[in-house]
């Protein structure tokens, strides 16, 4: 019989998927299926070296050589459709979210994360790595929830004002390239610029500059006080503030966007691409190379051909359109030094707008793509696929998939039925009279709040578990196997002393 003692404390789930049992044997039931990094409680129950532990809303037993009391490196890349968005909880127990989508998705996964978000929140950083509404919007719904706040949210500077033409403000020109030079540099600055009513180009000047939907977004943060900075980022910084190398369990180095200082422009400017306002601001997203260990994964935002080649000549200071062979693998060779990661986000939803040597210098053994069905573009594009897995590391380089890894039903995944009928409880529960029908009405309205969290926070979202040394990545499977396994798992891995992170298959 099992043996019991009073000591009840917090474990993580150990490498790489292991599983509790509803007794003290593998010979027993498994009851849940853990990924690297899970929270678990141990409860009182010991037989052996077996415990009996609660973990992901359920009872039974584990192993103790299948948990571990360190925390690890937690990214979830989340299925918010069009768009990006992921959580990073770092070793530290700091959370940061690097943008937020476009509709209520990201909401409705840290609501679920967070379990409601009760007794509030405050995340460590927010980051919009450019000004583009798949990228930004999504946090409008966090600005609205009263006691959830953000340390600092950074962004690239980069303020749309309402207004024909360019929409990114004035753009002088220094030589044969044009800049954007009248960047939101501070909290200080954006309020300046929102409490200013004389539209740069506006025929209306009694309209707000800031009647542009990002902006809007940002006035609903700053009169919240939904964070307490508003910094803008470029590679100057060199790192994320606070995340420096020695400062913290992690690094986040800047890579862009790349600041530029021509003479004539001593307080710097992004360069001006193709003369197109859509096209600059996703070339001057911000590109973090997030480091822990060993481990390198980068943040790509929307990177074009024109930043990606900007970024290579600007970091290896050699032509980022070679003409030979020789003059191609001495910039791959020089570049890698700066973009080579274990991991990659693909930039821009799996676009075709990508830079097959720039992929090569990133080389890396996962690419996780975050894109949505109901869009125009055909995100992920079949050759950016093919490049994708051509130019990444090993036999089987594995690219993973928001839109690709779900399939669930429209209902589900994009729940706008179930949101309509949300939004008809929300008017009807507070008229209605009856007491039994307002108890059958709000339980209806409970189940369906929870049915679309879990929704959004189960199906296509990509996980990637490191402590440093090793990696695992995974998503949820919709139907699970036998012994109920409900993660689709892969390990990545260094074989021999100082080899590179591999995925090998066992088909191989």
């Amino acid at each position: 019989m099992p043996q019991h003692t009073a000591q009840s404390t917090t474990r993580f789930a150990g490498f790489s998927d292991p599983v509790v049992y509803s007794g003290p044997s593998k010979d027993s039931k498994p009851v849940q299926h853990l990924l690297w990094g899970d929270w678990l409680r141990l409860k009182q129950g010991r037989s052996g070296d077996w415990r009996e532990v609660h973990a992901r809303g359920c009872d039974g037993w584990m192993h103790k050589d299948h948990m571990q009391t360190n925390r690890i490196l937690e990214v979830v890349f989340v299925d918010i459709g069009q768009g990006d968005g992921c959580l990073v909880v770092t070793p530290d127990d700091e959370h940061i979210v690097i943008d937020a989508g476009e509709d209520d998705s990201m909401y409705r996964f840290l609501h679920w994360r967070y379990n409601g978000f009760k007794g509030g929140w405050t995340f460590a950083a927010g980051i919009i790595t450019h000004p583009d509404s798949d990228h930004y919007k999504g946090f409008h719904d966090l600005f609205m929830v009263p006691d959830v706040t953000f340390k600092t949210l950074y962004h690239n500077g980069i303020m749309e004002r309402r207004g024909g033409g360019f929409s990114l403000g004035p753009k002088p020109k220094h030589g044969k390239h044009r800049y954007v030079t009248d960047l939101i540099r501070d909290k200080n600055a954006l309020g300046t610029f929102l409490a200013n009513t004389a539209n740069w180009r506006h025929p209306h000047p009694t309209r707000r500059q800031w009647d542009k939907l990002y902006a809007t977004v940002l006035n609903t943060g700053f009169s919240n006080g939904s964070f307490q900075h508003f910094p803008a980022l470029s590679h100057e910084d060199g790192h994320v503030p606070g995340w420096g190398p020695g400062q913290k369990s992690i690094e986040m180095q800047l890579l862009g966007p790349v600041l530029e200082r021509p003479p004539t422009l001593p307080e710097g400017g992004l360069r001006v691409t193709k003369s197109n306002a859509g096209y600059t601001k996703n070339g001057h997203s911000i590109i973090i190379r997030l480091t822990y260990g060993d481990i390198s994964i980068l943040l790509g935002g929307d990177l074009n051909i024109p930043s990606q080649e900007l970024l290579l000549e600007h970091y290896t200071g050699l032509n980022p359109r070679p003409q030979t062979r020789d003059e191609h693998d001495a910039l791959i060779l020089a570049a890698r030094s700066t973009f080579e990661v274990d991991v990659a986000k693909a930039c821009h939803h799996g676009a075709a707008d990508v830079s097959t040597r720039f992929l090569a210098c990133t080389n890396p053994v996962a690419t996780v793509i975050s894109s949505g069905d109901n869009e125009s573009h055909g995100h992920p594009r079949a050759d950016a696929l093919g490049a994708t897995g051509r130019h990444g590391r090993g036999n089987r380089p594995l690219i993973f998939s928001t839109e690709l890894g779900r399939s669930a039903s429209n209902t589900i995944r994009r729940p706008e039925v179930m949101k309509a009928r949300l939004r008809e409880l929300r008017e009807v529960i507070p008229l209605t009279e009856n007491v039994q029908l307002r108890r059958k009405l709000t339980k209806e309205f409970d189940e369906l709040v929870d049915l679309i969290d879990r929704s959004v926070a189960v199906y296509g979202t990509v996980q990637l578990r490191t402590d440093g040394k090793r990696v695992v990545m995974a998503q949820k499977l919709e139907r699970p196997r036998g012994n109920n396994q409900k993660w689709d798992v892969y390990r990545l891995e260094r074989q021999g002393t100082g080899g590179t992170l591999q995925y090998l298959s066992k088909y191989d």
